[in-house]
């Protein structure tokens, strides 16, 4: 086979279009801290990079809904603290009606206590996280209490909220309101205003309101000590997720980013051989007339 100047041209362009972009490339990398910057360039890291991206996408999600989570159990938590606190003043009040000895504008001063801690308990059981009422069971765009105590849905809806947190796993975010605030607390706290209110009403018939007010401190604490345990197990799977987190993000670092004194490395040689290229390229391409006539 007869070898032309040609082809020697030809076949020493095309080395250095190939040295060229290879240097190309690990310049690429040392601007963009990447091993690839296109599937091309490597279609299995690609794939894995697509996976880690997917998965990592995923846990930022559940760690949103943790925060959404944690919103509404602490606000959940808070009321039902306060609303405990609440009843145990109306308790108080009961123990103090009970003794006869108070006269009529002392009681009278206990009911309008009363009917104020009856309108902040309204208040609480109509709380709202993020535009929406927590105590309402599904329908969070509702309160559920009118101002005057009255449950404004019938049937009411004690629906647990659920908001996924790790793939097939869902957490209640609400807690049951009928066991929390009741349609027949709000008509109990409203009795014990109209006896307050009532000349008549002896310190026996406050007795009988405190097992109703101490059963549904009962149910409050039953209640909180269930959101306790929900809100624990809440902080498990967080932290599991962070976990998750960082292990995906290294695991796709390690992927996809490039080794920076490597590259540098690479780059170097690459240079010295698209140099040396050059330099025989020179040798090879035959020489012109005017090279000739120096």
């Amino acid at each position: 086979m007869r070898i032309t100047q040609n082809m020697m041209n030809n076949s020493m362009l095309n080395n250095l279009r190939n040295n060229y972009a290879q240097m190309d490339r690990y310049m690429e990398q040392l601007s963009t801290g990447k091993k690839i910057n296109r599937p091309s360039d490597d279609p299995i890291v690609a794939m894995r990079g697509i996976d880690y991206r997917s998965e990592l996408t995923k846990v930022k999600q559940y760690e949103r809904n943790m925060s959404e989570l944690h919103n509404w159990m602490d606000t959940s938590d808070e009321s039902l603290n306060q609303a405990g606190q609440a009843l145990n003043r109306v308790r108080e009040i009961m123990v103090q009606a009970s003794n006869d000895t108070y006269e009529e504008n002392q009681r009278g001063n206990m009911a309008k206590e009363v009917n104020e801690i009856r309108n902040h308990l309204i208040d609480l059981a109509n709380t709202k996280v993020n535009n929406k009422y927590i105590f309402n069971g599904t329908n969070t765009t509702e309160p559920r209490f009118s101002k005057e105590g009255e449950l404004l849905e019938d049937p009411k809806n004690d629906n647990g909220v659920m908001i996924e947190v790790s793939e097939g796993i869902q957490i209640r975010a609400n807690i049951n309101p009928s066991n929390a605030f009741s349609e027949e607390l709000f008509d109990e706290l409203n009795n014990i205003v109209s006896d307050l209110e009532n000349p008549d009403a002896s310190g026996d018939d406050f007795d009988e309101y405190l097992t109703i007010i101490d059963d549904q401190m009962n149910e409050l604490l039953n209640e909180r000590a269930d959101l306790g345990a929900r809100m624990n197990r809440v902080d498990l799977i967080e932290n599991r997720l962070s976990q998750q987190e960082i292990s995906t993000s290294k695991i796709m670092s390690e992927n996809e980013d490039a080794h920076m004194e490597e590259v540098i490395m690479h780059l170097k040689m690459q240079e010295s051989i698209y140099r040396a290229s050059l330099a025989g390229g020179a040798r090879i391409i035959q020489p012109s007339l005017l090279d000739f006539l120096r």
